[in-house]
């Protein structure tokens, strides 16, 4: 089966495969019980983990996304489920960083993949660390690197986003600053401290702890300017990382899927910064993978490690969309991390692989009410042509922004959008403040779990914790080694 094929079969399956999902808010609520009555906590050890990460994805974001994927579908919005939304396991967690109320996608994705928070703005350090201060001896080791060097499992990264943005490299990389993709933002001091650029780390990793999948965009952090890249040290890490005994690089769907097939490791590299979202993939360059697409190929290469593989996967475009105000691209992209979430439970049995799926932050997409059928990308109230209209005169959208580019100018009353089409994908949410971009938000984001340890994904947690239930299922010792 291809990948593509793989893909839409586990989403035309996913309800035939869980019907009795203990969580699932549209089944029938004493069904649901029962299902949760019978369900014995898996406590066995983990082979594989795979670690999904919908980056911005707070519950609005979720709610908006379960709701607009069932509409799409012909079926009722809200009862609708997300595929991740039938794990049986379940929380909350906080996700503060050392010095933020609000966190960013570095800290958050560290305290995730490391077990230590750090300050805003820097991966794989601990909290100790000044943003753009080099110091070695603040590194910090992620779970993949751990259960690779500690046990032989193999690992992998996938992302939409540049394979060295924050979240991504949170599992391979240490930088105090999360913009040191390359050797242009990487400041002389810190080098000459023994710090590295993002994408060096990636491909100059020791063979104990060097990624056997990465699969994103990014390539002009990888190759020097002389050929279109960003780098100006003249290193082309796309051939050292082909230099290495079968290792191969790949820039289309095609040359993936036959790469997965393969032993050797895997760079995939499909756009100069961040890969294309959805939308703009499905019109303009089909050729490119799809997240699910991605999370396929990494799978069939990974499940063929003899000890099992610990796997990062992000749905980068959810935050990215958030932050321009592209609410309608933002659900989007979480009903395509939804996908990959269905292929990976198809692709993987629930007796050996943990499967977590949560965010790194939450973004303020707020629900603002409206009937039951009525299109959560439209007007609260009747038809678009004539909405209900708030106490300004003016049609409300169900969804809008806390803050973002679509809030009015200073001096300025909200725009009134009677007859716009607010629903399309390049349409700016309204919001209450105007920002550039939209800001995160501080909330509790969702955790969801299924597999061994998932049972302990419950109640209100902290985001290191989400490290040491991954740990422990893999049966890590609580200390790393000293490296």
């Amino acid at each position: 089966m291809t990948l593509q094929a793989t893909a839409r079969a586990a989403a035309a399956t996913l309800a035939l495969l869980f019907p009795m999902a203990a969580h699932a808010a549209g089944a029938d609520p004493a069904a649901a019980l029962q299902a949760a009555l019978a369900k014995a906590p898996n406590a066995a050890p983990a082979r594989n983990v795979i670690l999904f990460i919908g980056d911005g994805m707070g519950v609005s974001t979720v709610t908006a996304a379960r709701i607009l994927e069932g509409q799409r579908g012909g079926r009722d919005g809200p009862s609708n489920n997300l595929a991740f939304e039938t794990l049986p396991d379940g929380g909350l967690v906080r996700t503060y960083s050392q010095n933020a109320l609000v966190t960013d996608s570095a800290n958050g994705a560290s305290a995730i993949t490391t077990g230590v928070r750090t300050v805003n703005g820097a991966l794989g350090v601990d909290g100790g660390t000044r943003r753009g201060v080099c110091e070695p001896a603040r590194f910090v080791e992620s779970i993949a690197r751990r259960a690779k060097r500690e046990q032989g499992k193999a690992v992998g990264v996938v992302s939409t986003a540049s394979i060295t943005d924050a979240t991504p490299a949170a599992l391979y990389a240490h930088a105090a600053d999360r913009d040191w993709h390359d050797d242009t933002g990487l400041p002389p001091e810190a080098r000459a401290a023994g710090c590295k650029d993002i994408a060096s780390q990636l491909v100059d990793a020791p063979d104990e702890v060097r990624m056997d999948v990465a699969l994103g965009g990014g390539l002009a952090h990888f190759i020097p300017t002389v050929i279109g890249g960003a780098r100006k040290d003249a290193r082309d890490l796309v051939a050292a990382w082909k230099a290495h005994d079968g290792a191969v690089f790949v820039q289309d769907a095609a040359a993936l899927e036959q790469a997965a097939k393969g032993e050797g490791q895997i760079l995939g590299l499909f756009a100069p910064d961040h890969m294309l979202r959805e939308t703009g993939r499905a019109a303009r360059a089909r050729q490119i993978p799809t997240l699910a697409q991605m999370t396929a190929a990494a799978i069939t290469r990974l499940s063929r490690a003899p000890q099992g593989y610990v796997l990062l996967v992000e749905g980068a475009h959810i935050d990215k969309a958030h932050h321009a105000g592209l609410v309608a691209e933002a659900l989007n992209e979480t009903v395509e991390l939804s996908k990959a979430v269905a292929v990976a439970r198809e692709m993987t049995d629930s007796a050996d692989t943990l499967i977590i799926v949560t965010a790194d932050h939450s973004h303020g997409l707020v629900i603002n009410g409206g009937d039951r059928d009525e299109p959560v990308l439209g007007f609260i109230g009747g038809s678009d042509d004539e909405p209900r209209l708030a106490g300004d005169g003016k049609p409300l959208p169900i969804l809008t922004y806390a803050t973002g580019p679509g809030g009015p100018p200073a001096g300025e009353a909200r725009a009134d959008q009677t007859g716009l089409d607010i629903a399309a994908a390049d349409q700016v949410r309204q919001a209450g403040v105007r920002l550039g971009s939209a800001a995160h938000a501080g909330e509790d984001v969702p955790a969801y779990a299924d597999g061994p340890a998932a049972y302990l994904i419950r109640g209100s947690m902290d985001q290191p914790y989400l490290f040491q239930v991954m740990r422990h299922a893999l049966r890590l010792p609580l200390d790393a080694p000293a490296k």
